[in-house]
């Protein structure tokens, strides 16, 4: 089985990334051969500190990434103020909020005790504002990690120039060829053709079709990732065929042993097929696809208010999301996975996935080979 370029390019045996919050995961991904990248949406500077500092004692050496969220654009973002949680929190109508308050009702969720910590739901509206962008690329880049990645829109000229002088590549995701180009011209190594099929903040093209138009648009220099829709070798086999480098995977690892998801989404993504998920706002106020839940659900009545720009309807949900996931109201507790979570039906260690993986790869691999061969 060929080593793609990126492996060469990154010093990985399989051209497989795990997208994770969980640092557990993104050990276990890199140990075993692939390429963990941290989520960092859920950490500030300190907490990211942590996160790297742990992955540094038990990734035995081997590469990893970090992944940050550095939107080009949303409510508060160049309008000369500072930028503080208490002025987001503000600008959430009490329309919505009474919205929010009446879904909670209809599902019995109470109210959070009054010792509970506040903050996280800036964390969960897709921004962290207080700590978004340099800080969580300062704190990256003490760190031996090998890939900087930005999700929403090119990361911005500075960071970019700040990893290139620190010989870290800089990747990012698209949903279209036109993002693809842009984010090349703006210096970006890496990028990730990301179909509707993915989980999160997602295109309305398939996967099947963006990744050779990307692949064609950016050229034979620039490494593409396939993302979206892939959870076995058999989509990994396929990626490479329309011209990927590699595979981007994330929901599927939601699932494993290792992953700190709670307990009523686990349960609710193994029972789910994969017409379960939706395209929606609900979530961060752009057009993301999560898990269908009584939420989302919710969301798309016709006494719904319309969901707010970003991070604002983050804001809603996130203040929603910490009471739901303590009370463990599973008819709530959706979040974002792609359409390849038909596929997730038990729990399993990392590596006996990248094993399973790796080994369906190799087999259709040969089988392809067979069938040309006759």
């Amino acid at each position: 089985m060929a080593r793609t370029p990126v492996c060469d390019l990154l010093g990985i045996e399989f051209p497989i990334f795990a997208f994770s919050h969980c640092r557990d995961v993104v050990a276990a991904v890199s140990r075993a051969g692939g390429f963990g990248v941290l989520g960092a949406l859920a950490f500030n500077p300190e907490e990211l500190e942590v996160e790297l500092s742990w992955i540094d004692e038990h990734v035995d050496g081997r590469p990893y990434g970090v992944d940050i969220v550095m939107p080009n654009s949303y409510v508060g973002k160049g309008g000369g103020a500072e930028i503080t949680r208490e002025r987001m929190v503000e600008l959430v109508p009490d329309e919505h909020r009474r919205f929010a308050e009446s879904v909670l009702a209809e599902h019995d969720v109470p109210p959070l005790p009054a010792d509970a910590a506040a903050g996280g739901d800036l964390k969960a509206a897709g921004l962290g504002i207080e700590q978004e962008g340099p800080g969580q690329v300062e704190v990256s880049l003490k760190h031996p990690v090998k890939l900087l990645v930005n999700a929403l829109g090119p990361p911005p000229r500075e960071v970019i120039d700040r990893a290139h002088a620190q010989g870290v590549l800089v990747a990012a995701l698209v949903g279209a060829k036109r993002h693809a180009v842009k984010q090349v011209e703006m210096g970006v190594d890496i990028i990730v053709a990301q179909g509707t099929e993915a989980g999160g903040h997602c295109g309305e093209v398939s996967t099947m079709v963006l990744v050779p138009e990307v692949v064609d648009a950016v050229g034979p220099g620039v490494p593409v990732l396939a993302a979206g829709g892939i959870g076995g070798g058999r989509q990994i086999a396929a990626a490479l065929a329309l011209g990927a480098q590699g595979a981007w995977t994330g929901s599927m690892w939601l699932t494993v042993t290792e992953a700190d998801t709670a307990e009523p989404i686990v349960e609710n993504l193994l029972a789910a097929t994969s017409r379960d998920t939706v395209r929606s706002r609900a979530m961060t106020g752009k057009p993301a696809r999560l898990l269908r839940s009584a939420w989302t659900d919710a969301w798309e009545r016709e006494d719904a208010p319309k969901t707010l720009p970003m991070p604002l309807q983050g804001i809603v949900w996130g203040e929603a999301s910490r009471r739901w996931t303590r009370a463990g109201t599973k008819a709530l507790s959706g979040f974002p996975v792609g359409q390849i979570v038909g596929s997730l039906d038990r729990r399993r260690p990392t590596a006996e996935v990248m094993r399973e993986m790796v080994e369906e790869w190799i087999e259709t691999t040969q089988r392809l080979g067979a069938v040309l061969e006759d």
